[in-house]
């Protein structure tokens, strides 16, 4: 079976990465896709939102919204191609648990939201930001992402759109078949990149 144009895209520039990797919930993976790989590249970033403003073209939500980080990007260049709006769900300003709307953000009664974000695996700032905007008087139509890696286990109560799909295995690390073979830790997003 034949990859998505979305993944043969990150494949091309480099996001989508074969290897040993710790992820953020502390188990392995022989894949990662590096989102700032494509996020660097605005004329790739457009072409990888286009698919989700088509998909939404019609239903002409009034605001987009990603979480930060790399939903920040994502729901500018999908609003700017749909001419909405955008707004940005930041994680609590006192470092509580959640994420809010600030720096003067509101919304109009009854604004049609679409909420994007870059990689779903658990859904978390997903969630996060839904739980944000249900203070809000407005109309959640969906939500979309780029590439879904959690097998569909997610479910947010809304449509799921996704521009592509990835399965990666997982491993706890006393269970990673990488580690067992001596292949090198790499920690994605630090300087040296390799775990210590």
């Amino acid at each position: 079976m034949s990859e998505s144009p979305l993944l043969e895209q990150l494949r091309a520039i480099g996001a989508l990465k074969d290897g040993h990797f710790l992820l953020a919930s502390g188990r392995h993976s022989d894949r990662y896709v590096e989102k700032f790989d494509l996020l660097r590249r605005p004329r790739a970033t457009e072409g990888a939102c286009r698919g989700i403003a088509e998909r939404y073209a019609a239903v002409a939500p009034d605001v987009v919204v990603g979480p930060t980080t790399g939903g920040v990007i994502l729901a500018f260049e999908v609003a700017r191609q749909l001419g909405a709006e955008a707004a940005y769900a930041e994680r609590m300003a006192d470092g509580g648990v959640g994420r809010e709307f600030r720096r003067g953000t509101t919304f109009t009664p009854g604004a049609r939201v679409l909420v994007v974000d870059d990689i779903l695996t658990t859904g978390g700032s997903v969630r996060e930001t839904l739980a944000a905007l249900a203070a809000h008087p407005v109309e959640v139509i969906g939500v979309a992402v780029l590439v879904d890696r959690s097998g569909g286990a997610v479910d947010f109560g809304v449509e799921l759109v996704s521009a592509a799909h990835l399965d990666i295995a997982t491993w706890e690390p006393e269970a990673c078949p990488l580690c067992a073979a001596g292949r090198p830790l790499i920690k994605p997003g630090t300087t040296s990149g390799h775990a210590g």
